[in-house]
């Protein structure tokens, strides 16, 4: 009903998302964070890991630091609670189009709180055992890219990062990609 707005496609599932999104290319996916068969913050990662020009724009029915914290990692480039009225909810795709961010605020600062306050990494002894090449990359992860991105930056192929991503994060003794990148985030708090 909006003349600069077309819906390109629908999906109910994780599954089927991941399937018409890169199909469809739109310029913003809007993505329900619970999903019947998983997650849309996961269906987000996956989407900007292949085509980091499609946004994500994070639907939920509840403030949840965690979802936010995880959907901040993954790429989205906004995040709104399903409570939102239709014309605000127009006004974010439209943003989220234009390349805004939209995270609220006071969630954003609650997340970026509790990471300067978590426990203190242990850096020397974790870092020591990266190599100069997964140090670059933690630091690129900490940046929010994707592994394509990182990839570019380094003239590298994308297997090649995921081999250097799962690499530090076994030496990290982490097991998510957001894992990593709160340990870059609390290191660089600490250096302030």
């Amino acid at each position: 009903m909006e003349d600069d707005i077309e819906v390109v496609g629908e999906a109910g599932t994780a599954a089927d998302a991941l399937v018409r999104i890169p199909a469809t290319r739109p310029d913003v996916a809007v993505l329900d964070v619970r999903l019947p068969d998983g997650s849309g913050v996961e269906v987000c990662r996956e989407v900007r890991s292949q085509d980091d020009e499609i946004n994500c724009l994070m639907l939920t029915s509840y403030a949840d630091d965690e979802a936010l914290f995880d959907a901040i990692m993954a790429g989205a480039s906004g995040y709104v609670l399903k409570a939102i009225r239709g014309n605000e909810l127009l006004n974010a795709v439209r943003d989220v189009a234009a390349g805004k961010s939209l995270l609220d605020p006071v969630a954003t600062a609650r997340v970026l709180e509790r990471l300067r306050d978590g426990n203190s990494p242990k850096r020397d002894d974790r870092l020591a055992n990266l190599t100069e090449q997964e140090r670059k990359i933690l630091d690129l992860i900490g940046e929010g890219l994707t592994n394509r991105a990182i990839g570019e930056r380094l003239h590298l192929a994308e297997k090649t990062i995921k081999n250097y991503v799962s690499s530090l994060l076994s030496k990290l003794g982490m097991e998510r990609r957001s894992q990593a990148a709160a340990f870059v985030a609390r290191m660089q708090a600490e250096r302030r």
